[in-house]
């Protein structure tokens, strides 16, 4: 099964870049961020017309996010966190599809940095950590994934020198990041590529795209049991050069039918 996140920073304006991708990648399941469009104006016919079944939170001007699936029902478990510091903003979907427990998220910008913007951050990412926690205790199969607008490392970050002031590389940001992990996530493009300079967005200016001056805030975090399901993680980097495009990139996990078979130790 290929699911990816895609915060596609506009879904009318970017249609048929969103459109386009969906054909050609043909992901089983897809999240969405940014769809900056009120619920009225999301493009259901659209996407339905090519195969998927979708429900949204749409968000006017801003925020929104929404989730397809071509591979089964989705089963609507929540549109927005417990205890959500804001549930007026369009930033948490979770459904059920196929045998497997969606959360697709939008984390909160948080610029400027301090501020009441980042404030509201810091708390959008207790309330995602405690709801996470929550998730794992039932020991069902869950992926959390979206744009968490936050590299963990310095690896995930061009020229990490000059992100030191900004909100999604703040200590506080990253701490949370990993206390979100530390509960039994597993990374999945990290775990992939635990080496690789790898980014999901690249800025609109200053040839960033061009010159691969990206970051890493995209992120697919799967629970204990789907961690042992993980075949492949990519970032379709490609489309970020199409026209017209979105900042970020699609970012997709293969998953396995099955736990993989893990080799035996010899015994001597």
């Amino acid at each position: 099964m290929k699911i990816a996140t895609y915060n596609v920073n506009g879904v009318n304006g970017r249609l048929a870049v969103l459109l386009r991708w969906l054909a050609e990648a043909e992901p089983d399941i897809v999240v969405l961020q940014e769809l900056k469009a009120p619920q009225e104006k999301f493009p259901e016919t659209a996407i339905r017309d090519l195969g998927y079944d979708v429900i949204w939170r749409g968000q006017k001007s801003w925020n929104g996010v929404a989730l397809l699936s071509r591979v089964g029902e989705i089963h609507e478990t929540r549109r927005s966190l417990p205890d959500d510091p804001d549930p007026t903003q369009s930033r948490y979907i979770e459904a059920a599809v196929n045998g497997i427990l969606i959360g697709g998220l939008y984390l909160p910008n948080g610029n400027p940095r301090p501020g009441p913007k980042f404030d509201y951050k810091l708390k959008w990412f207790d309330a995602l950590i405690a709801h996470a926690a929550s998730l794992l205790e039932s020991s069902l199969p869950v992926l959390l994934l979206g744009d968490f607008n936050v590299m963990p490392t310095e690896r995930d970050v061009y020229k990490p020198e000059r992100w030191l002031d900004d909100a999604l590389f703040a200590p506080e940001v990253r701490e949370a990041f990993f206390r979100l992990t530390a509960q039994g996530w597993t990374d999945a493009l990290r775990t992939i590529h635990p080496d690789e300079t790898i980014y999901t967005f690249w800025d609109y200016f200053r040839n960033a795209y061009g010159r691969n001056a990206g970051l890493r805030i995209d992120h697919l975090l799967l629970s204990p049991s789907l961690g042992d399901r993980l075949v492949d993680a990519q970032v379709d980097m490609h489309v970020r050069g199409w026209e017209k495009t979105s900042d970020h990139a699609p970012v997709w996990v293969e998953l396995a039918d099955k736990p993989k078979r893990r080799r035996r130790k010899a015994v001597s």
